[in-house]
C-alpha cells in the first residue's frame, strides 16, 4: 500500500517520462502513467512493488545482501527482459554502500535509484526543514508544471536552489519561486560536478541538534532533492508517529528525469552485452 517508495529501489526507470512515452531505435513504447500525464518511477507496479530473490554474498568488508529481480520484455511497457541485481553492503566508517548493476536481453533505458527517507533529528522529530544541506552542483535541471525537465540547464547562483554551500532546506523553500511552486518545495534533479562513473561525494546533510551528518557519493550524474512535499501524515512511523509534510528528504543519485525523450540528457539505453553499473553510498557519521 506504499505510495511514497519508503526505502524502495525504484525502477525499471526512477523519476518522470514524459507522457510515459518514448522512442528506442524507431519504435515508440508506451509506458503506464501514474503521475498525472506521465511515468514515474517504473509505472503503479515498479520495482517497489515486486518481489526480489536475496542472497547473502561475500563483500569486501564482510557479508552482503544481494538482491535479484527480472523484469519480463513488456513490463510496464519496457521493452526487454531486464536482469537486476542490487547488493547492499555496510563498511567499517559508516558507509551503506549500493551497487547496482543490470543486463538485457534486447534494447532498453534503465534508470535505478533508491528512495530511501531521512530525517537525522529522528522518527517524528519534525520537519527537516532545520536540517543543513549542501549540494555538489552549480546547475539543475528546471521543470514544467508536470515536473518534467524543460531541457535547460540552469545555473543555481542566486536562486533558491543554491546548496553550494551548507544551507537550511527550509531557508528558502517556500520562495517566491515558480520552480518551487511547481513541485511543492524541492523536486528537482541537481547536475552534479565531477564525472559520471566515478565515485564522488554528491551532497552533506547536517542535523545542528544532533550533530548527525549524511554524506552521499554516487557514480551518477544527477541527484534529485525531494524535500517530502507530498507526505501528508497519514503513514505512520514504525514507531507509530505520523509522517507529516517535509519530515524526511530524499537524496536520490540518477539519470536525469525523462532523458529517453531528451538528446541533450546523459543517455540511458542499455543494449544486450553491455552492463549498466552504478555505485551510491550513504554514509552515516557524527560531527565532532
Amino acid at each position: 500500500g506504499d505510495t511514497s517508495y519508503f526505502g524502495s529501489v525504484v525502477g525499471r526507470y526512477a523519476n518522470r517520462i514524459a507522457k510515459g512515452r518514448f522512442t528506442l531505435d524507431g519504435k515508440t513504447y508506451t509506458l503506464a502513467t501514474n503521475n498525472g500525464p506521465n511515468a514515474l518511477h517504473g509505472g503503479p507496479t515498479g520495482f517497489q512493488k515486486r518481489l526480489w530473490a536475496p542472497k547473502v554474498v561475500s563483500g569486501p568488508e564482510g557479508d552482503a545482501l544481494e538482491l535479484t529481480y527480472v523484469s519480463k520484455d513488456g513490463e510496464e511497457g519496457y521493452p526487454g527482459t531486464l536482469t537486476a541485481k542490487v547488493v547492499y553492503s555496510l563498511r567499517a566508517d559508516g558507509g551503506l554502500v549500493i551497487d547496482y548493476t543490470a543486463t538485457t536481453d534486447a534494447p532498453t533505458i534503465v534508470n535505478l535509484t533508491n528512495h530511501a527517507y531521512f530525517n537525522l533529528a529522528g522518527e517524528g522529530e519534525g520537519t527537516v526543514l532545520g536540517h543543513e544541506l549542501q549540494i555538489e552542483a552549480d546547475a539543475y535541471t528546471p521543470v514544467d508544471p508536470t515536473l518534467i525537465p524543460t531541457g535547460e540547464r540552469r545555473p543555481v547562483e542566486w536562486t533558491p536552489f543554491d546548496f553550494r554551500k551548507p544551507v537550511a532546506i527550509g531557508a528558502r523553500i517556500d520562495a517566491a519561486d515558480e520552480q518551487l511552486k511547481a513541485g511543492g518545495g524541492y523536486d528537482h534533479n541537481y547536475v552534479l560536478r565531477g564525472k559520471a562513473g566515478e565515485l564522488r561525494l554528491a551532497a552533506r546533510v547536517t542535523e545542528p541538534k544532533s550533530g548527525r551528518v549524511l554524506e552521499v557519493y554516487t557514480t551518477e550524474p544527477g541527484l534529485q532533492f525531494y524535500s517530502g512535499n507530498f507526505l501528508d501524515g497519514s503513514v505512520k512511523g514504525k514507531s507509530g508517529k505520523p509522517y507529516v509534510r517535509r519530515s524526511g528528504f530524499c537524496l536520490e543519485a540518477q539519470h536525469y528525469p525523462d532523458s529517453p525523450n531528451q538528446p541533450s540528457f546523459p543517455p540511458v539505453v542499455l543494449r544486450p552485452g553491455e552492463t549498466y553499473r552504478q555505485t551510491t553510498v550513504y554514509r552515516l557519521t557524527v560531527a565532532r
